[in-house]
């Protein structure tokens, strides 16, 4: 079942989540995204990722969550893993954030070179401890990297969910564009994405986040020893 979509233009890999109403982040999704940027790496392409009109991803998808603590951890695991993957991904990934983005939808949006969201009454943030998940390792991790020191607390202990333009200042957006012109503006970005030079951008990602890259090494390995369950 294609629950990822792909489209090529100038050039620029368009990867489009179309798992259900939520966009739901389940293990078909995660292979089918990796598949898809495996592609993309194989062209040295700059990527767009992408969900459906009003909803990114409203996060893991709860049926496995709720299966068993081994598939909650293997899922939460690829999830990580693939997080990891886009932060030290070869060329720029752009996140474009098309309305709601929760928990791992979220996680995502920190994890792309640069994101740009959708004006609207959309909610964008972490809601594990509203919903009775203690924050996995890689999570904090994933969060400690991209949101800033005052809003930490707010964004991962408290769950407080933002607003597009306030999930700027909070860290996980760059822009917010009205909805008719947020393909327009992420093609935009990416035509300069694409004049950048891709061994330098990649060998200078990869210095800039060898922290974060070796922290999430160590968190993807520890939450593997815990009990998830919801």
């Amino acid at each position: 079942m294609q629950l990822v979509n792909v489209t090529i233009e100038n050039d620029v890999h368009i990867i489009s989540l179309n798992n259900g109403k939520v966009n739901a982040i389940s293990p078909e999704v995660i292979e089918q995204i990796n598949n898809a940027l495996d592609k993309a790496e194989q062209q040295a392409a700059v990527v767009i990722l992408t969900g459906q009109a009003g909803i990114f991803s409203g996060g893991f998808d709860l049926k496995t969550m709720k299966q068993s603590s081994e598939a909650a951890i293997a899922l939460v695991t690829a999830g990580s893993t693939l997080s990891r993957r886009i932060l030290a991904f070869p060329t720029p990934i752009i996140g474009v954030c098309s309305g709601h983005a929760i928990a791992k939808g979220a996680f995502l949006m920190l994890s792309c070179d640069y994101r740009i969201g959708c004006a609207g009454e959309f909610k964008i943030g972490l809601n594990e401890v509203a919903i009775g998940m203690t924050m996995h390792q890689a999570g904090i991790e994933i969060a400690r990297n991209r949101i800033p020191t005052h809003y930490l607390t707010r964004a991962v202990i408290n769950a407080e969910l933002f607003s597009p333009n306030a999930a700027i200042e909070a860290g996980f957006l760059d822009k917010v564009v009205e909805a008719e012109q947020l393909m327009n503006t992420a093609m935009m970005v990416a035509k300069h994405m694409q004049t950048l030079n891709m061994a330098a951008h990649q060998g200078t990602k990869l210095k800039m986040r060898q922290a974060i890259l070796s922290s999430l090494d160590a968190a993807i390995i520890e939450d593997q020893k815990i009990t998830l369950t919801l």
